[in-house]
């Protein structure tokens, strides 16, 4: 049975969100094509008509939830509340694909590489226009240092088995970028 363009276009979005949530739950290695496949309700042949290999859909997926992660709220403290969050942290399925995936990236193709410094360069760009500051240098400064806080206090808060120090990790971490922003901004 001959598939439409339209229902081709669905299925492989459908593979592209059950991929990324698998993907930021299980890690890249735990997650298998044929994993993916059935998760999304399709049958394991399918897959080569969307994507060449894993590697392809690793790079494929990064691509895809990044650009999706990189829209949303950009009023500076708004974000900063739902990201460094109990909440966020503990629904990685459905969190940043930065904090769940970052570490393992070194280990995948030049495509997904390239697809997470695009994600990267989102980010930055967009917490650089929710900053207050007036030079362009220092905004892409504070974006930058505000960024890697935030990602790594995710990425601590969720190794840790201590929930009292997670959670201090996620509120100091917001405090400090939030004292940082209104300190510039008082300027």
């Amino acid at each position: 049975m001959k598939v439409s363009r339209e229902q081709m276009a669905e299925n492989r979005r459908r593979i592209l969100d059950v991929a990324s949530s698998l993907f930021r739950d299980r890690g890249f290695d735990a997650v298998s094509v044929a994993g993916v496949m059935t998760a999304a309700g399709l049958t394991h042949g399918g897959f080569y008509g969307h994507f060449s290999s894993k590697d392809d859909l690793v790079a494929q997926t990064l691509a895809h939830v990044l650009a999706a992660d990189a829209g949303g709220d950009t009023e500076i403290r708004a974000y900063l509340e739902a990201y460094l969050s109990p909440r966020h942290r503990d629904n990685p399925a459905a969190g940043c694909p930065t904090a769940g995936l970052a570490a393992a990236l070194r280990h995948q193709s030049p495509a997904a590489r390239e697809a997470m410094t695009e994600g990267l360069r989102s980010q930055i760009a967009r917490i650089e226009t929710a900053l207050p500051e007036a030079d362009p240098a220092e905004r892409r400064r504070t974006a930058i240092g505000s960024w890697a806080a935030m990602v790594g206090a995710v990425i601590l808060a969720r190794a840790i088995d201590d929930p009292a120090l997670s959670d201090e990790i996620l509120e100091q971490t917001h405090a400090w970028i939030e004292a940082g922003i209104e300190d510039r901004s008082a300027r």
